[in-house]
């Protein structure tokens, strides 16, 4: 069986994140089981445009918006072959595929942008986008089974009209630690992981920090990842006045990633929106809790709250609430070994086999 998934994105790109690990470890799953598994998504300069990793072929063509053209094109065209079942990977926008083929099509979907369109593409843009992914989304895939990563994104599906007899949750896995030279900071550090982009309110950590500074001036705050929105964040840094405490790190290696994880104190998810947040259980392997929002949605599930970490109900709670667990060790610890605990009860291998069981039936 041959299985193409159309995503926007891959994880040698600057912008990859949680979501497309997610897609290339279901691939990688599929692969193992003697599948053919091709990932379309858009070509940029830190990979090849047609490469095989661990047993998965890529193909990288055009932009990350140009793709929504191209790949349905070249499906329809048979260029990446004979394809048996299609995984769309809905990041706000559909592949359009169920108008490219007539195999099977699987919609992926990590969470539901209804708050993010507005934040990103104001106007009209973004009504045009919400349009598109609320009503005409569900009904051309009518038909087609849906996957999706948490419990809370499969409630906001079955609200925009998808059956829920067509719905599959299958979570995100957690890769054990690997051993790192790090140990916990002496002094207060928190960090943010993730895209730099509006949506991620990465401001909301910076103000964590000033506020913790006034009673901490040792406290920094370290943040990993890359976006266009990083030259704004370093000017709110400047106008907040802790500059000299924010460590912007842009895109770096998982051994560096895990480094920054072992010697924080907390991260902080301060998104608008998240489909699960690998990031969260890749913290926890280090006993490193997670303060974020109970209205992102998927963190309902990932977090536990008050046990594995907090989920704060609005900016203020959040600011607080940073400050108190730096000031409590008790407390922190608590939660720390409850994020390790909540870690552990996610499997990569476990979550691969319940994704293969969907492409390989993928007829509702």
């Amino acid at each position: 069986m041959h299985i193409l998934f159309c995503n926007w994105r891959d994880t040698r790109g600057p912008e990859g994140g949680g979501s497309e690990r997610y897609v290339e470890t279901m691939a990688e799953g599929l692969a193992a089981r003697g599948h053919q598994v091709t990932i379309a998504c858009a070509e940029h300069e830190a990979a090849p445009r047609d490469e095989t990793v661990n047993g998965v072929r890529y193909v990288r063509r055009g932009t990350k918006l140009h793709i929504y053209l191209t790949t349905p094109l070249r499906l329809l065209t048979r260029r990446y072959g004979k394809v048996d079942v299609v995984v769309d990977v809905q990041n706000g926008l559909p592949f359009f595929t169920r108008l490219a083929t007539r195999k099977p099509v699987v919609v992926l979907v990590h969470h539901v942008h209804r708050e993010q369109w507005p934040v990103v593409y104001p106007g009209l843009t973004g009504r045009i986008g919400w349009w598109i992914e609320s009503r005409l989304a569900p009904r051309l895939y009518r038909r087609s089974r849906y996957v999706t990563v948490s419990d809370a994104t499969r409630m906001e599906l079955i609200d925009l009209g998808v059956d829920r007899d067509r719905l599959t949750v299958v979570h995100n896995g957690t890769d054990p630690a690997p051993e790192t030279v790090s140990v916990r900071s002496a002094s207060p550090r928190l960090c943010v992981l993730g895209r730099l982009v509006p949506h991620k309110q990465v401001e909301h950590a910076i103000d964590a920090l000033a506020v913790l500074r006034a009673g901490r001036p040792d406290a920094e705050l370290d943040v990993v990842g890359a976006g266009w929105w990083e030259d704004d964040l370093r000017a709110y840094a400047e106008r907040s006045g802790v500059a000299d405490a924010v460590h912007f790190h842009g895109f770096v290696d998982e051994q560096t990633k895990h480094e920054i994880l072992a010697r924080s104190w907390l991260m902080l998810m301060p998104s608008l929106k998240e489909g699960w947040g690998i990031v969260i259980g890749e913290a926890g392997t280090h006993g490193t809790p997670t303060v974020a929002y109970a209205s992102a949605g998927g963190t309902l599930e990932s977090i536990d709250h008050k046990d594995s970490g907090y989920l704060a109900d609005d900016h203020d709670d959040l600011v607080s609430t940073v400050v108190g667990l730096v000031s409590d060790d008790e407390w922190r610890t608590f939660l720390g070994e409850g994020a390790r605990l909540k870690a552990a009860q996610y499997s990569w291998p476990r979550s691969a086999s319940a994704f293969a069981d969907v492409a390989e039936h993928p007829r509702p």
